[in-house]
C-alpha cells in the first residue's frame, strides 16, 4: 500500500497549534490542504498565520518563493464540513475529550467517502475507543504528531483495535512521505512514547518528594551526567505542569490504577497551586521578570586521592578507569571475583549505584550513572550521614580531577539517572512483549520523541544483562508498593541471555 498521492486533498480539523503545524507538514509535502475549525473565522486566522510562517521559511531559505506561493494556492479554509467531501484524509485536532471527537467523526462519515482515512492526533485518549463510534472503524488510524509538528520528526502510527492493516500501512506510508519519521504502535495507553517515558518524571518527582535533592540539582544531573536534552522540572515546566499531569492521570487510569505509573502528589499540589509554568510565569521555577534561576548543588574544592584500588569489573562505569588514570591517578587493581567498586585510600567504597543505599553500609559512596563518562561534566554522588568525611571528600575529589562537577545529594538507592534509566528499559520490555511495538520502533521513538541520549533497547545492551533487572530488585527490596517490581519480560530477557551464554 502506498503513500497518498500528492493529488489527493487533506484536511485538518481544529486549527490549535498542533492543528497548524500538521496542516503545514501536509501542505510543504505538498498537497491541498483544508482547514476546518468549529469557531466561526478561526480557520481563516490559522490560514494567515501558516502563510506567515512560509514567508519566515522563504527568508530562512529553507523553501523558495516559488514553492511556497503554490503551497499557498493550495491552502484552503472551509466553513463547513461539507467543504470536506472530496479529502482523502481527514487529521483531527480538537480538543482531549472522547465524546468531542466521537462526535465529530460520526459527523465527517456523512460527508466523506468510505475510503477516505480518518486520523486522530490524540496523544492521550484511546484510538479504539474514539473509532468505536463510527460505522466503518476500519479506515481510522492514530496519526500522533509531536509538538512542533513541522520540526519533530516522529509520528506515532497508531491502530486500533478495529483498525484494519492497510489503512495503517497507507497512513504509515503517507507520514514517511511527508518527511517524517513514522513507528508503528498498538493502542495502548500512552502509545511508545507517554507510556515509557513515565519514569523520566515520575523518579525525578520522588526524588524530591523524599528530599533527596532540589529540583534544579535533579534537572542538572539528568542533563549534565545522564545527557538528556532537559531535566523532568524544566521539561514538565516546558510543557505544562496541567498538561504533563493530565496526560500521567490517563496513563495511570488506563491502567487500571498500575502503581508503575502513580502520579506525583508534588505535581498535583503545583497545578492546584496554578503553577503551570513557563506559560503562567512559575512552576518549580519562577520564570517572572528579574526571577534568578536557582543553581544546582555544587561541591566545593576537594583534594583527589593519590590513587584508587579497582576490585573486579566495573561494569557500566568501567570507562572511569581509563579517566583517573589520564588524571594523574594510579589505579591499583586486585583480583575479585565479586567487587565491582573503588577502593578510596582511607578505605572507603565508591560504588555505581545499584539500588542500595548507603546507610546499609559502613563506609560506601555511591556514584550515578552515565551513557558517557567522558562526555558527562557533572556527576552525582550520595551518601548517610554516617559515612566518614574523608569518603566524601576523597570521592569528591576524585571526580573534580576527572573535569566533573560534583552535586551530592541525599541517600537515594539507586540515584536519580539509574533508577529513571532501569525503569524506562523495564516498561519497554514490557511493552514489545505486549505487542505495543518493536524493539526498534520503541529505540527511535524515545530518541526522536523525546530525545533521549539512547533507545531503551540500545541502552540496556550497553549496560549489559541483567543491570536493570537487578538495580530494580533491589529497589523493590526497599520500597514494597511494587513500582519498582521488574516486568516479566525484563526477567526473561535475562534469563534467557544467561543460558545462551552458559551454553557450551
Amino acid at each position: 500500500m502506498t503513500a497518498l498521492a500528492l493529488s489527493s486533498p487533506v484536511a485538518v480539523v481544529g486549527t490549535g497549534t498542533m492543528g497548524q503545524g500538521i496542516a503545514q507538514v501536509a501542505l510543504v509535502a505538498g498537497h491541498p490542504v483544508r482547514l476546518y475549525d468549529a469557531v466561526p473565522g478561526r480557520a481563516r486566522e490559522a490560514a494567515g498565520t501558516i502563510a506567515a510562517r512560509l514567508d519566515r521559511l522563504v527568508a530562512k531559505e529553507r523553501l523558495t518563493a516559488a514553492d511556497r506561493d503554490a503551497a499557498r494556492a493550495r491552502l484552503l479554509p472551509a466553513d463547513d464540513l461539507t467543504a470536506l467531501a472530496d479529502c482523502a484524509l481527514v487529521v483531527e485536532a480538537v480538543l482531549e475529550r472522547l465524546d468531542v471527537k466521537q462526535e465529530l467523526f460520526c459527523a465527517l462519515e456523512d460527508v466523506v467517502s468510505d475510503d477516505c482515512l480518518l486520523a486522530t492526533n490524540t496523544s492521550s485518549l484511546s484510538v479504539t475507543a474514539i473509532g468505536g463510534a463510527l460505522r466503518v472503524p476500519e479506515r481510522f488510524v492514530g496519526l500522533h504528531f509531536f509538538n512542533p509538528a513541522p520540526l519533530l520528526p516522529l509520528v506515532e502510527v497508531v491502530s486500533g483495535f478495529a483498525t484494519d492493516v492497510t489503512c495503517a500501512t497507507r497512513a504509515y506510508e503517507t507520514a514517511r512521505a511527508w518527511g517524517k519519521t513514522p513507528v508503528a504502535c498498538a493502542d495502548t495507553p500512552g502509545f511508545i512514547v507517554n507510556r515509557i517515558a513515565r519514569p523520566f518524571y515520575a523518579e525525578a518527582f520522588a526524588v524530591y518528594e523524599s528530599q533527596g535533592a532540589d529540583p534544579a540539582t535533579v534537572d542538572a544531573v539528568l542533563r549534565e551526567c545522564g545527557g538528556f536534552r532537559m531535566g523532568a522540572f524544566e521539561l514538565t515546566d516546558l510543557i505544562g505542569q496541567d498538561v504533563n499531569e493530565s496526560v500521567t492521570h490517563s496513563v495511570w487510569r488506563s491502567f487500571f490504577r498500575d502503581v508503575r505509573f502513580t502520579p506525583s502528589l508534588a505535581q498535583r499540589r503545583l497545578v492546584e497551586s496554578g503553577r503551570l509554568g513557563r506559560k503562567s510565569g512559575r512552576g518549580w521555577y519562577d520564570y517572572r521578570d528579574g526571577a534568578e534561576r536557582p543553581e544546582p548543588h555544587t561541591a566545593g574544592r576537594a583534594d583527589p586521592p593519590a590513587y584508587v584500588v579497582a576490585e573486579g569489573d566495573l561494569g557500566p562505569a568501567s570507562d572511569l578507569l581509563d579517566l583517573i588514570r589520564e588524571a594523574g591517578i594510579e589505579v591499583r587493581a586486585e583480583d575479585e571475583d565479586h567487587g565491582t567498586r573503588l577502593v578510596l585510600p582511607g578505605g572507603g567504597q565508591l560504588a555505581l549505584a545499584d539500588g542500595q543505599t548507603s546507610v546499609e553500609y559502613r563506609d560506601v559512596v555511591y556514584f550515578d550513572l552515565s551513557p558517557d563518562y567522558r562526555a558527562a561534566t557533572r556527576v552525582a554522588l550520595s551518601h548517610s550521614q554516617d559515612t566518614p568525611a574523608r569518603t566524601v571528600a576523597e570521592a569528591t575529589g576524585l571526580f573534580q580531577a576527572l573535569g566533573k562537577k560534583v552535586s551530592v545529594i541525599g541517600d537515594v538507592p539507586g540515584m536519580i539517572v539509574a533508577r529513571t534509566v532501569a525503569r524506562i528499559i523495564d516498561l519497554a520490555y514490557d511493552a514489545v512483549a505486549k505487542g505495543v511495538a518493536t524493539e526498534q520502533d520503541v529505540d527511535t521513538a524515545m530518541r526522536l520523541g523525546v530525545n533521549y541520549p539512547l533507545g531503551p533497547f540500545e541502552w540496556n545492551r550497553r549496560l549489559g544483562r541483567g543491570w536493570a533487572g537487578s538495580l530494580l530488585d533491589d529497589l523493590h527490596e526497599r520500597d514494597r508498593s511494587g513500582r519498582y517490581a521488574p516486568s516479566l519480560a525484563l526477567y526473561r530477557h535475562a534469563c534467557a541471555t544467561e543460558k545462551r551464554e552458559d551454553t557450551p
